[in-house]
């Protein structure tokens, strides 16, 4: 929820609280070997793997089991509390969770427009620029680590974050609790879902409990996974069969082909990949000189309807976005026809939230 926590000074004060709700145990890698890395919807990865040369012809891909797959598909539904899924829900769309009450969760992440504002780096309670872009929610619950650097690594630290973030949302919990149970309905629903009521860790839970059911499962390149012959195009399929043989799955694999794992930006440097507003990434969280330029590797879930992409947003485009992290990732430059079957194959990730595609404006999702 809201933009990509700001790397100011308040970090180090927040790092140390953040941790609340359940944790819960994740297969995570934070590997920083020379692989890949995409920042932000794109393409990454660099394994040392055989493939085909620039020359030669992808072979025709025939369908294989989803388990033999480094991507699995989303399961259709997730079995959550529905009181605290509805009240997760409010909380999430509602403006008295900022000081001004100006700004929701929904705000930076509008359901109906891809989970994301749109913008090339998220706006801040006072209007200023943040340093990175806003990343989807979509899918959110099924990553390892959130935002660009990682600094909450389950929902409710994250959430926590966020609420006492002084360019965010700039409340305290005594002011949230005070404000939410002078609101009836609140009070309320917060009895009927929790047996201790309104209390910051059921805030917490609420709100993770709605951000762990935005999953959007049913993608067409899911239906293919689960056997659906005719779900991609042959070209899709070749996109697949590049995006796996050029190594981009050591980075975006996993059910949310991506989201777990951190890698540098620009494993073989170039000039216009260097970092343009000094932002150091996880350094900013860990003080660990190796995770300079480092950030979490998204997830590609919905990327076609997720521009612009990167950390701080600065490609406006999917081709643009695979031509790039093929050279500063793979040190390879990919030919036109390439990078389309690559796109094409990438658009085929798009799923579906609430019965309609992700991206599309729709009066049923709020």
């Amino acid at each position: 929820m809201g933009g990509d926590h700001d790397r100011t000074s308040e970090n180090e004060t927040l790092r140390g609280t953040a941790s609340a709700g359940p944790r819960v145990r994740r297969l995570t890698v934070t590997t920083h070997l020379v692989l890949v890395f995409l920042v932000t919807a794109p393409l990454t990865a660099a394994l040392p793997v055989a493939v085909a040369s620039a020359a030669e012809v992808v072979p025709r891909p025939s369908i294989p089991p989803a388990s033999t797959e480094p991507i699995v598909p989303i399961p259709e539904s997730r079995g959550q509390d529905p009181n605290r899924v509805e009240l997760g829900q409010q909380l999430f769309h509602d403006v008295r969770l900022s000081r001004d009450r100006g700004r929701s969760c929904a705000t930076c992440h509008p359901l109906d427009r891809g989970g994301m504002d749109g913008r090339t780096r998220a706006l801040t309670a006072d209007g200023t620029t943040h340093m990175r872009n806003t990343p989807t929610v979509f899918n959110v619950g099924l990553s390892s680590y959130f935002n660009w650097d990682g600094i909450g690594d389950t929902l409710e630290a994250h959430a926590d974050i966020v609420l006492r973030n002084p360019r965010l949302m700039n409340m305290t919990w005594p002011e949230i609790l005070s404000r939410l149970g002078a609101v009836e309905d609140y009070a309320a629903r917060f009895r009927a879902a929790y047996a201790d009521g309104l209390t910051r860790s059921n805030v917490l839970d609420a709100l993770a409990s709605f951000e762990r059911g935005l999953n959007t499962p049913d993608s067409r390149f899911d239906r293919y996974l689960r056997g659906d012959r005719h779900a991609l195009t042959e070209s899709e399929r070749r996109g697949y069969e590049l995006f796996k043989g050029y190594g981009c799955v050591t980075c975006h694999q996993g059910i949310n082909v991506g989201g777990n794992m951190f890698q540098k930006f620009g494993v073989f440097p170039e000039a216009d990949v260097m970092l343009l507003d000094g932002d150091l990434g996880r350094y900013l969280v860990t003080r660990i000189a190796r995770d300079r330029g480092v950030f979490r590797v998204p997830s590609l879930r919905n990327v076609a309807v997720t521009a612009p992409y990167f950390h701080d947003g600065r490609v406006p485009s999917l081709e643009l976005a695979v031509d790039t992290m093929a050279r500063v990732q793979l040190g390879r430059t990919l030919r036109r026809e390439e990078i389309r079957m690559v796109v094409q194959f990438l658009e085929s990730l798009t799923g579906r939230y609430r019965g309609q595609p992700v991206g599309l404006a729709s009066p049923g999702v709020p």
